[in-house]
């Protein structure tokens, strides 16, 4: 793969909008994301902190949502609550949570992205304990469009919340600056990391000596990429814990695609395998239904057409 230097021809991966400056709409066409400072209020994040907490401690129903443990921390034993557990999914009807996914200040920025019709496809609240010593707090370099049997990828975007301050020593996100333009979904796989590593964690190979911009962020600072973006994050080697907050947004003109024999037909058997364990029978695209919710403008019109191949 080869990052040019810079974009050229019209703007492809933003829209024509007001909220984000020809500046702002330059850095994203050529680096894939863009970060505004303090966008997120602090006291809400505290709210959403201490969610987490409740329902890691069993204290608040999780409804539909469903928590994921450190595969390492679970083998260990002994931890428990907010230091076992290190992802939250699919809040997208709680009470607290999905105000993230409501906010003016995420979707004002989101719609330059996606238009005005805009689904929540995706949310998540990450934690990172403090690593077991096997690493397995690491997250491996990947591409979000992995997960996603929608398209067009220009349509689709992610934000990612700081809930506390974060460095490079707990762990911060890093990404490939430019990487999304190379056009391309890569094989991706689990790593061969001693320690194992937890569910759905797959990766890229053959990118290690790529340059990377290690995202240092204070709280309530938020990032905005395109889910071709090659990144990731290190682990947590610090004492204390590190958070973030995340949604991912599409157009609701976006499309399901029919993933067999693409480089995705490996994570869809895997999603569609955990459903089985959960005892829902469905596939890889409504899988994803029932995990969106229209969060401004129009219901989705999102529909799958069976012959339609991956295009990104």
């Amino acid at each position: 793969m080869e990052v040019a230097a810079s974009s050229a021809g019209p703007l492809r991966y933003t829209l024509d909008n007001p909220r984000l400056t020809f500046e702002q709409r330059k850095f994203y066409e050529d680096n894939g994301y863009l970060l505004f400072k303090k966008l997120i209020d602090e006291d809400f994040l505290d709210e959403c902190r201490q969610r987490f907490v409740d329902l890691c401690d069993g204290r608040v129903s999780k409804g539909g949502m469903v928590l994921m443990r450190d595969i390492s921390l679970a083998k260990q034993g002994g931890a428990s609550g907010e230091r076992l557990y290190n992802k939250l999914q699919d809040f997208i009807w709680d009470d607290v949570l999905s105000r993230y996914l409501l906010a003016p200040e995420v979707l004002d920025i989101a719609e330059c992205m996606t238009g005005p019709n805009i689904m929540a496809v995706h949310t998540m609240l990450i934690n990172k304990p403090p690593d077991s010593g096997h690493l397995t707090s690491r997250h491996p370099m990947h591409q979000d469009l992995h997960y996603f049997p929608f398209r067009p990828a220009n349509r689709i975007v992610a934000s990612w919340t700081a809930m506390e301050d974060i460095h490079e020593r707990n762990g911060c996100l890093f990404v490939v600056p430019g990487s999304h333009r190379a056009g391309e979904l890569y094989q991706h796989d689990y790593p061969d990391w001693e320690g194992g590593v937890n569910k759905a964690f797959h990766g890229v190979r053959g990118f290690d000596d790529f340059p990377k911009k290690m995202l240092t962020m204070a709280k309530g600072d938020t990032v905005f990429f395109h889910p071709l973006l090659l990144h990731g994050s290190g682990a947590n080697l610090t004492k204390g814990f590190r958070k973030a907050i995340s949604g991912h947004f599409a157009a609701s003109e976006c499309h399901y695609v029919d993933v067999r024999g693409t480089v995705q037909e490996g994570i869809a058997k895997e999603v569609e395998e955990m459903g089985q364990m959960r005892n829902m029978n469905i596939s890889f695209q409504d899988a994803w239904r029932i995990r969106s919710r229209c969060v401004r403008g129009r219901e989705s019109t999102m529909s799958m057409e069976p012959t339609l191949r991956s295009r990104y």
